[in-house]
């Protein structure tokens, strides 16, 4: 996760408490979308960016889960992302968003 990104994600979790923002991503393997969900959960894993140090705990899901999937417009989904949905391994991204919620998400 780029720091422009973190310094928005912190920002939003301060101005409205991380019990009320989830983050939703997009990255087409499990273990980019698990080192993001790692950042605004636990911290910056690199050390480099605005959440170093910083354990949000934040909600995190990617946009193919069940969950998410279930509550975006069906034309808008289909239009932006099922295309996608197809070439990615959608168990591996599950497994490793599930892994991060378990482990450090509190909300």
């Amino acid at each position: 996760m780029d720091l422009e990104n973190q310094k928005r994600v912190k920002e939003f979790a301060g101005k409205y408490g991380p019990e009320n923002v989830i983050v939703i991503f997009g990255a087409a393997e499990g273990e980019a979308a698990g080192l993001a969900a790692e950042t605004v959960t636990a911290g910056d894993p690199t050390y480099a960016g605005p959440l170093t140090g910083v354990s949000l705990g934040l909600a995190v899901y990617h946009i193919c889960e069940d969950k998410i999937k279930s509550v975006v417009d069906k034309d808008v989904y289909d239009e932006q992302i099922s295309m996608m949905e197809m070439v990615l391994d959608i168990d591996d991204i599950a497994r490793e968003m599930e892994a991060i919620r378990k482990e450090y998400c509190k909300y």
